[in-house]
């Protein structure tokens, strides 16, 4: 514990007395950890984020009985002098095992309620996550927690000496801000003194980072608090942090450069450390995601063209409506299937559009199971011959008219057995950048295109002109296949950071607002601010944005993202400690001019 400015109620911490301190006077404060009374003796162990140390009472000439009020989980202040334990008492597992403090004085400064504690942080009594949401003040008590937001503190030091050093300027954008169509939907906030209006709160300072480019920022960033109103997953909250990044004059290679630097900062790589870089299209076909894990293998097979002629009407079908067939091989070597284990395969795959998964096994007595009576000998040759793998093994097939289905019920295929088969290594960090992103996604239901990232990405430059005389109307028209100047970074399976190069002339943002089905004054409403600002010499800008609490979750090792946010919320988006989200006061729902709509 580095020294401390004047005025603590303690001295040193409970983790860091050894023998070098003995008889040394010492103030100590924390939580009792465990009181022990054999009868002449009492031992209490006190307990702070640092460590635990044993306190002794032989020589305490105080009331003894006050340690009745001393319940577990009390605060308390103990003064006197460290001693060496008798050698058969010392404890080799703490780092204070050598020594104890003999208390002279004693005092509970706050007592815990000892009947009603919903559980002891110290993990003697197993708590449900609801229950240590609730109670997070006392969750935030572990040293799980606390190592946590010592990582996260530490990650951001890093960031913000990084950046620093490479010429940034840290800028606080707006909060209440207007709201804009950016993919997810936005909280927003009512206005008292503007009634019938709103702010929203940003799902990113995506335009404000942009017009500071414009205001010759020239570097910028912010680890700033972002707000998406969509379903939660495991890896997403409803508030979340970003690293927020933006440069003039900088080009896709700047970016990536300087991303690769962070990453060799926070994760303690060399200057030797390179990132891969992966098309979209060759993660769709070989992983069936835009954010594959290369931590293990399994890659896909595309077997479309295998089935087409087969006697198996169900595939041959899928091949003739230009859908997908995608298979996944699995040694023997690797693992073997109980049927109950290839049944559960269905609930896999069910929540992304699949209605089962095929299979077939190619063993020592020969092709068994599932679809095994359509597969001839030239079928098995072929898939073996697209396969890195051969041999023994299990055979699994996704298909669907639909690719998108196909890819993500085979990624849900490949993610499961990952962890099943225990193919992954922990320890293990895999980056990946992913370009070539599709600019735009056709929407069925609204019958227009939609930004597969935001309005602000940038067309990749040879297919600039194409994309100013495209037809927005056309659904199988050029604006299908184009790709756009953006990029991924991804670990582990995980989005970690993702860009692009921005639009920055007048004309092709407006052709954006066209292509996404927005009339000019739908535009001019939503962003003519910004249409305004790129009338006026913009420069050509870049940025990317990391996802600092995904971040910290790979830093961390840990696969919840709760666990790395000081004060997270469920997936239903409540906070189960405040109680949010609630119902405001009458008056106060009066003062700001809206009435509810009871369902």
């Amino acid at each position: 514990m580095p020294e401390s400015i004047k005025g603590l109620l303690k001295t040193h911490s409970c983790g860091e007395l050894t023998s070098a301190n003995i008889g040394e006077s010492v103030t100590l404060c924390g939580w009792v950890n465990k009181y022990r009374d054999l009868g002449a003796l009492h031992f209490i162990d006190i307990r702070d984020k640092f460590g635990v140390t044993q306190l002794g009472f032989e020589k305490f000439s105080g009331d003894i009985s006050i340690l009745k009020n001393a319940s577990l989980e009390s605060a308390i202040l103990a003064k006197g002098k460290v001693q060496a334990r008798p050698d058969s008492a010392k404890n080799k597992d703490m780092l204070t095992g050598e020594i104890e403090v003999q208390v002279e004085e004693f005092q509970v400064l706050s007592q815990s309620d000892k009947d009603n504690i919903p559980f002891l942080p110290h993990g003697l009594i197993d708590a449900k996550e609801d229950l240590r949401l609730k109670y997070r003040y006392l969750d935030l008590r572990t040293e799980k927690l606390q190592k946590m937001l010592t990582l996260r503190s530490d990650a951001s030091r890093k960031v913000r000496n990084y950046l620093a050093d490479n010429g940034f300027t840290e800028v606080e954008t707006p909060v209440l801000y207007k709201s804009t169509p950016e993919g997810a939907r936005d909280y927003i906030v009512p206005s008292r003194v503007h009634p019938g209006e709103v702010y929203a709160l940003p799902q990113s300072p995506q335009t404000l980072k942009q017009l500071l480019m414009i205001g010759n920022t020239d570097k910028y960033y912010q680890i700033v608090k972002c707000f998406r109103d969509e379903d939660l997953r495991a890896d997403r909250q409803p508030e979340f942090t970003q690293i927020d990044i933006e440069v003039s004059f900088a080009t896709q290679e700047y970016i990536k450069n300087l991303a690769t630097g962070l990453v060799q900062e926070l994760f303690g790589y060399d200057s030797a450390f390179e990132v891969p870089v992966m098309s979209y299209d060759e993660a769709m076909e070989t992983y069936g995601s835009d954010k594959p894990d290369l931590r293990f293998g399994l890659k896909h097979i595309n077997a479309t063209s295998v089935f087409a002629d087969s006697g198996f009407s169900i595939f041959v079908n899928t091949a003739k409506e230009n859908g997908l067939i995608k298979a996944i091989f699995v040694p023997e070597s690797i693992g073997t299937f109980a049927r109950k284990q290839i049944d559960a395969l269905t609930e896999v795959v069910k929540p992304y559009g699949g209605k089962g998964v095929a299979w077939f096994k190619n063993t020592s007595e020969g092709l068994s199971g599932g679809i095994s009576k359509f597969i001839t000998d030239e079928i098995l040759s072929k898939l073996e011959s697209l396969s890195d793998e051969k041999g023994h093994g299990t055979w699994f097939f996704c298909a669907d008219v639909n690719h998108d289905t196909a890819h993500s019920c085979a990624d849900a295929v490949r993610r499961h057995f990952g962890k099943e088969l225990s193919l992954i290594d922990k320890e293990k960090y895999a980056f990946v950048w992913i370009k070539d992103f599709p600019l735009l996604e056709w929407d069925d239901d609204g019958k227009r295109y939609v930004a597969r990232h935001h309005p602000f990405t940038m067309p990749k430059i040879d297919e600039l002109e194409a994309f100013m005389n495209s037809d927005p109307t056309d659904a199988n028209g050029p604006l299908r296949n184009m790709k756009a100047e953006a990029y991924d970074l991804v670990c582990n399976g995980y989005e970690m950071g993702g860009g692009s190069v921005r639009i920055y002339q007048q004309n092709v943002q407006e052709k954006m607002f066209q292509v996404l089905g927005m009339t000019e004054e739908e535009a001019l409403y939503q962003f003519g601010f910004f249409i305004e600002a790129l009338k006026y010499g913009t420069p050509p800008h870049a940025g990317i944005a990391f996802g600092f609490d995904r971040t910290i979750m790979l830093l961390a090792k840990n696969d919840n993202i709760r666990d790395v946010i000081a004060f997270p919320k469920t997936n239903s988006a409540t906070d189960l400690m405040a109680g949010s989200p609630s119902r405001p006061a009458d008056a106060q729902t009066k003062e700001l001019h809206f009435n509810w709509i009871k369902k």
